[in-house]
């Protein structure tokens, strides 16, 4: 898939619609508690600037259903940071249209930036943001000369904000970060390098069925781990005793097994205790060791030893979910011997996809160490069940 990029426009003198996400976590207080996905729009917006561009920025920021949700989800302290992480001025609009927004646009001079309001305050009145307002895309596409979408987050949703738009813009580009989502996962899906493995983790069966299915298609393996890794082993008639389960999914993982045979890799050890608490495993050992009333939170050391002999001579690998409970100090040896074997690969492109295992790679420190972190959750999960993300969908190609 060949996208235009930012690159590929002469942007000088043009205003430039930016979509953003900068939908960061914060506390009650509103301070921004990680600001990574603010950082990660820098290189864009920069650039943009730089060509002498007039950069009008918009984000969403969590869900805006009523008057009070818009006090707790306003993008005022991310302007205060973003001024700050840029170290130039950012004029902030409080409003999503109307004569202020139109008239500080106006006033833009090249190399200045503006950042309006959460996008989402135009979905208290019919979700008009979500569903893609015609009138709202065509408005909004009225502020700029170009558009370019930097917000791999909510790619795989047609929003106003992104396709509404481009649907009514003549010049559509993907900013850096798009640019990388599309290279590496999209690169994944498209036409890997072999061998390509796949690591999936995280809770539920139900949440990836759609990625392990396109993935035994695509991948020369496919290991799995985490809470989902239960399921399977019930569907091959083990008892997994209170460890988390999705029975009304075992007839499917029986499906998945059948399909993937060979291919599908299965742990071989747990971790075992008796309670949901971060203390020290009651043994270790396969699943025929399982104790009533105990359940596993984490992978064992023979399974990270078995996936970390399938993965060393990978070329492609792509990662999306936790082994175990990483969030608890005791059950956090899987997910790290993952990260740490995807880091030790030697011309390896490894990729790991949004949410969990993107905060999990980046809290253990081996950011710097992958080929790509991606930001998107959701929109990873859809781009490797090989589905078509509307929000790259609408970028003009080259």
């Amino acid at each position: 898939m060949s996208k235009l990029t930012v690159k590929d426009i002469i942007l000088k003198g043009k205003k430039v619609l930016i979509r953003v996400d900068f939908n960061v976590p914060m506390n009650d207080e509103g301070v921004i508690t990680d600001d990574n996905r603010i950082t990660a729009a820098i290189p864009t917006i920069e650039y943009v600037i730089n060509q002498g561009g007039r950069a009008i920025l918009f984000s969403h920021l969590g869900r805006v259903k009523t008057e009070d949700d818009k006090a707790k989800n306003s993008l005022k302290p991310v302007q205060e940071r973003l001024q700050a992480l840029l170290g130039k001025p950012v004029k902030f609009i409080p409003h999503t249209r109307g004569k202020e927004l139109e008239q500080a646009i106006g006033a833009l001079k090249d190399g200045e930036l503006l950042m309006f309001e959460n996008t989402r305050f135009e979905d208290i009145d019919g979700k008009k943001e979500s569903k893609n307002d015609p009138e709202l895309g065509k408005y909004w596409a009225s502020l700029g000369d170009v558009f370019v979408n930097d917000a791999f987050g909510t790619a795989h949703r047609a929003h106003a904000s992104n396709v509404g738009i481009a649907s009514n813009i003549k010049q559509t580009a993907a900013g850096f970060l798009l640019e990388k989502e599309i290279k590496f996962i999209g690169g994944a899906v498209d036409n890997p390098k072999r061998p390509f493995m796949a690591v999936l983790g995280g809770a539920k069966v139900s949440d990836k069925i759609e990625v392990i299915s396109n993935l035994l298609n695509i991948a020369d393996k496919v290991l799995i781990g985490g809470g989902m890794a239960y399921t399977f082993l019930a569907a091959q008639g083990y008892n997994v005793g209170t460890s988390l389960l999705e029975e009304d999914k075992i007839p499917l993982a029986k499906e998945l097994l059948e399909k993937g045979k060979d291919k599908l890799v299965l742990p071989v050890d747990f971790l075992f205790t008796p309670e949901f608490k971060d203390i020290k495993p009651s043994h270790v050992g396969p699943i025929t060791s399982i104790k009533d009333g105990e359940m596993s939170l984490d992978i064992g050391p023979k399974t990270i030893e078995l996936f970390s002999s399938i993965l060393k001579d990978a070329k492609t690998v792509v990662w999306n979910g936790p082994m175990g409970v990483f969030e608890m100090e005791n059950y956090q040896k899987g997910t790290i011997g993952v990260a740490q074997t995807l880091a030790n690969l030697k011309d390896a492109i490894t990729i790991v996809g949004g949410g969990d295992s993107a905060a999990a790679a980046i809290q253990f420190g081996f950011e710097t160490q992958l080929t790509h972190i991606s930001t998107g959750g959701g929109a990873s999960l859809e781009y490797l069940e090989g589905k078509v993300l509307p929000g790259v969908e609408c970028i003009s190609d080259k």
